[in-house]
């Protein structure tokens, strides 16, 4: 679901030129996290030996949460002025990774 919509308000912010001020400048950032960690979940599940069993350590969301932190609000400010930092884009990530955690990262039900 955080993927569809990340697509959606992206075809609305781009296609229809539509921005809602905290939308435009959070969502993408709350739905981060789902969507790189589901992605790689999924890539994980596909080539792991234990399969659909497959589920990230709570260490492993916390590092991915801090990978994108460094890099998205620390390093590429750092080097480019088209990035800026934002505290609450980081608050962003973290609620997007408590998500993860709790709705995607689980036992596939049988």
């Amino acid at each position: 679901m955080p993927c569809v919509i990340f697509w959606v308000n992206q075809y609305l912010e781009k296609a229809l030129a539509i921005f809602v001020p905290l939308v435009h400048s959070y969502l993408d950032d709350l739905l981060a996290m789902p969507v790189i960690l589901g992605i790689t979940l999924q890539v994980f599940r596909w080539v792991h030996p234990t399969g659909e069993q497959f589920r990230f350590s709570t260490m492993q969301i916390v590092v991915g949460v801090a990978y994108i932190s460094l890099l998205f609000e620390v390093l590429l400010p750092m080097w480019s002025e088209i990035y800026v930092r934002d505290f609450w884009d980081v608050v962003c990530y973290a609620a997007g990774a408590f998500y993860f955690y709790f709705f995607i990262n689980k036992q596939p039900t049988e």
